[in-house]
C-alpha cells in the first residue's frame, strides 16, 4: 500500500545528512564537553559550531543561543524565567502582566495558566476569524505592569502566520520583553531577530528534520531570565544537565541545511499546498479553509468538512495509507474541540470535523494527486453514515419543498 506522510506540523523524518553528521558522536566523538581533556574540546567544539549554525538561522549572535530540550522547554524557560526574574521589580499588580493570545501552542498557555496561580495575572487576546491578533487591542491592554508579551509566529494547527514585526515595535515602544514560539516557523519562513526586535525565541529540532529531544531558546543580549534547572551551571548557569551533544549536532546541521533550502522549499511546498487546497475546495461540498488563506505557512492546508467527525477522517485516510491530524499533536489525545479552531469561531461540531495536512520536502505533485483523488470518496463515505449529514439533507429537503 501506497504510504504518504503528511503530518509535518507534528514531526518531520530526521535528514539523511542529519543522521550522518551525528552518528560520530555516539561512539567516536562521545566526550563529555565540560571535560579538558581532547574528548571533551572535540565535543565542546562541535556544540559551539552547532550554536553558530542555529544563530545564522534567526540572524542573532551565537552566544545567544541556549540549548534545551526543546520547544516545550524553551518556552517555559522565556516565560517563566522572565516571570520569576521580574516578579521582585513589579509594584502594579492591577493589570495584565502578560500578554499572550488564546490560540498560542499548550506549552505557553499551560506555562500561563501556572503563573496565574502564583499570583501573575494574564491577559489573553482575541484572534479574528483567520487566527490573527489585533494590534490595536494588544497596544490596549498594555498596562503599568505588564513586563511580557507572548505571541506566536505562526500557528501550530491553522498556520496563520501572526504579525510579529508590528508587535515587537510595540513592545519595544513600551519596553516590554517579547517572546515569540518560532517552533513552527524557523527553518520554514525568514526570521530576523534583529530585525523583528524579539527578546525571546523558541525553536525545537525535531519540526526541521533534526532529531527529537533538543531544542534552543534564544535570548537577547541583556535580557536575564531566572534558572528552571539548577546544578552544575552548563548553559551559562541557565539550564544545568550534561548537553545531548548529538542532537545539538544534528539539530545545528538541520539548521545548516534549512538556511540553504529554505527558498527551495517554500516554493516546492507552497505549490503543492495551492493545489492540495484549490482541488479539495472545488471538489468536496460544505468544505471550508481553516486559518488565512494567504498569510499562512507554506506547507500548511487546514479543513473543515461539515458533518463527519476528524478522528474518524483521520483513521480512514491512515487505511489509504495517509497520515495526516486534526490539530496539535500535543493534544490529539485528548478528544476535546481544538482551542484554536474554538477561538476562531467554530462550533465544537465544526471544530471536530477539521483535518490538517502538512507538507514536507519529499511530498510530490503525485502524493497530492492521491490524496485529492482518495479525499472525497473517505467524505462520502463517513457523510453516509453521520447522523448530523443526514439531519442537513432533511432540513435542505424541507426547504425546498417549502419554497415550492
Amino acid at each position: 500500500m501506497k504510504r504518504i506522510y503528511m503530518d509535518h506540523a507534528a514531526t518531520t523524518p530526521v535528514d539523511k545528512d542529519v543522521v550522518k553528521e551525528m552518528l560520530p558522536f555516539f561512539t567516536e566523538k562521545y566526550g563529555n564537553p565540560s571535560s579538558l581533556h581532547s574528548f571533551g574540546r572535540e565535543a565542546y567544539n562541535a556544540m559551539e559550531k552547532s550554536r553558530e549554525n542555529i544563530a545564522s538561522l534567526i540572524n542573532a549572535d551565537k552566544d545567544e543561543i541556549f540549548f534545551t530540550s526543546g520547544g516545550t522547554e524553551s518556552d517555559n524557560i522565556a516565560i517563566k524565567g522572565i516571570a520569576y526574574k521580574m516578579k521582585e521589580e513589579i509594584t502594579d499588580y492591577k493589570g495584565p502582566h502578560i500578554i499572550t493570545s488564546v490560540v498560542e501552542h499548550p506549552a505557553v498557555m499551560e506555562t500561563c495558566r501556572h503563573l496565574e496561580k502564583m499570583g501573575f495575572k494574564v491577559k489573553y487576546l482575541p484572534v479574528d476569524k483567520y487566527g490573527i491578533v489585533s494590534i490595536d487591542e494588544l497596544e490596549n491592554s498594555i498596562s503599568k505592569g505588564t513586563f511580557l508579551i507572548s505571541v506566536m509566529h505562526a500557528n501550530n494547527e491553522i498556520g496563520t502566520i501572526q504579525n510579529i514585526d508590528d508587535i515587537g515595535k510595540i513592545a519595544k515602544e513600551h519596553d516590554i520583553v517579547f517572546h515569540s514560539d518560532a517552533v513552527q516557523s524557523a527553518g520554514k519562513i525568514p526570521v530576523d531577530v534583529k530585525k523583528i526586535r524579539i527578546d525571546l525565541l523558541s525553536m525545537s529540532s525535531h519540526k526541521i528534520y533534526g532529531p527529537k529531544g533538543v531544542g534552543a531558546l534564544y535570548i537577547r543580549k541583556g535580557v536575564k531570565l531566572e534558572p528552571m534547572i539548577h546544578g552544575g551551571g552548563h548553559e551559562k548557569g541557565l539550564r544545568s544537565g550534561t548537553e545531548n551533544i548529538p542532537g545539538i549536532v544534528g539539530f545545528g546541521k538541520a539548521c545548516e541545511l534549512a538556511k540553504k533550502r529554505l527558498n527551495e522549499d517554500a516554493e516546492h511546498l507552497t505549490i503543492l499546498r495551492d493545489k492540495l487546497i484549490k482541488n479539495v475546495l472545488n471538489i468536496i461540498e460544505e468544505t471550508y479553509l481553516n486559518g488565512h488563506p494567504e498569510q499562512r505557512l507554506s506547507n500548511n492546508a487546514h479543513f473543515r468538512f461539515t458533518g463527519i467527525e476528524g478522528e474518524a477522517l483521520i483513521l480512514s485516510m491512515d487505511e489509504k495509507g495517509i497520515a495526516a491530524s486534526t490539530g496539535s499533536a500535543c493534544s490529539s489525545k485528548k478528544l476535546l474541540p481544538s482551542h484554536v479552531l474554538m477561538a476562531i469561531g467554530l462550533n465544537e461540531i465544526e471544530a471536530h470535523g477539521s483535518l490538517r495536512l502538512t507538507l514536507g520536502r519529499e511530498n510530490t505533485d503525485e502524493d497530492v494527486r492521491y490524496v485529492i483523488d482518495v479525499l472525497p470518496g473517505i467524505v462520502e463515505k463517513l457523510r453516509k453514515m453521520s447522523s448530523l449529514w443526514g439531519k442537513k439533507l432533511e432540513i435542505e429537503k424541507w426547504k425546498k419543498k417549502m419554497k415550492k
